[in-house]
């Protein structure tokens, strides 16, 4: 797959079957449309193109709205769409200039004159343009102005899949990683850096990594332990992860802190990706570390059966 940043530099498309839209996720239902492409480009003899923005709009035209966290960040949603077969993927920088584009200029200026498209790829009800005044209905009208065909998923075919963004977002901050990762057609990561916690892990018999997810806009699940598989190096281990505040250490900062199992090293400074597996229990507030010793030992157990059923 090629990533092009803006569309000054679009070499020639060959029959570019096209789609546009945030694709935060790149859930089931998004699948549903990017296959679609895939299909019309490989009977075409063409290749397919995916139009996204970034940032998310809501970022730009809702700046007041702090509670928005996305399930990808750009380059995690870039690996999936490679991994799906998509050829070309166009980054465009959404600003507020941008969202003042009226629809007939983005059709003009962007899927005609930079990209070519000569098939069109919507979801039901998408819109686009300023104030969203392009549809479906529009491009229908005047195809033959526009030279390109267009074709709607139509909306049984999305809503039989059940699945949306905002869905998978309420499962993960209710700590139903395993719903989520059932709309989402894999498990839920994050992705980040180890930095050096305070060590207390280690004198309990459970060392931790604590790790630092440098994107502050990527959606962190509700609080709690979860069972995880963690990524480091081309390799996956098992493990638990506590995401909270450490209520019985009078924590006051929120922590992501995983003990990986039968793992020995430094991991300072290193990437580790955690896929959630399953929830195992809320955030608890012990009197002591014993009791934390304790439940910790238990939380393990459960977590190596959720991993090898």
């Amino acid at each position: 797959m090629i990533i092009h940043h803006g569309t000054d530099t679009i070499p020639e498309i060959k029959h570019p079957v096209v789609t546009s839209g945030t694709f935060d996720g790149v859930h089931i239902g998004h699948r549903v449309i990017l296959d679609r492409v895939k299909e019309i480009a490989h009977k075409n003899g063409g290749e397919s193109v995916l139009i996204t923005f970034w940032p998310h709009p809501r970022m730009i035209l809702q700046p007041d709205t702090h509670g928005l966290r996305l399930l990808s960040t750009f380059e995690e949603k870039a690996e999936l769409i490679r991994s799906i077969g998509i050829d070309h993927l166009i980054r465009i920088s959404f600003t507020r200039d941008f969202s003042e584009m009226s629809s007939e200029d983005f059709i003009q200026n962007i899927l005609k004159k930079k990209i070519g498209t000569e098939r069109l790829v919507i979801g039901y009800d998408h819109r686009f343009g300023k104030n969203r005044e392009g549809s479906f209905e529009h491009l229908s009208a005047n195809a033959d102005k526009y030279g390109f065909v267009v074709e709607e998923i139509p909306r049984q075919d999305i809503d039989s899949v059940g699945v949306s963004s905002t869905k998978i977002r309420n499962a993960l901050l209710s700590g139903e990683v395993s719903t989520a990762s059932s709309y989402l057609g894999r498990d839920y990561t994050i992705t980040g850096i180890v930095a050096r916690g305070d060590q207390i892990g280690r004198t309990i018999g459970f060392p931790t990594a604590n790790i630092v997810v440098q994107e502050d806009y990527k959606l962190i699940p509700e609080d709690g332990i979860y069972a995880v598989r963690v990524g480091f190096r081309e390799r996956r281990y098992q493990g638990m992860l506590y995401i909270g505040k450490r209520p019985t250490l009078d924590g006051i900062n929120r922590v992501i802190e995983v003990n990986i199992f039968d793992f020995e090293g430094d991991l300072y400074g290193e990437y580790l990706t955690i896929h959630f597996a399953e929830w195992i229990r809320g955030d608890i507030r012990f009197d002591d570390l014993h009791g934390l010793k304790t439940q910790l030992t238990a939380d393990k157990e459960a977590a190596i059966r959720l991993l090898n059923p």
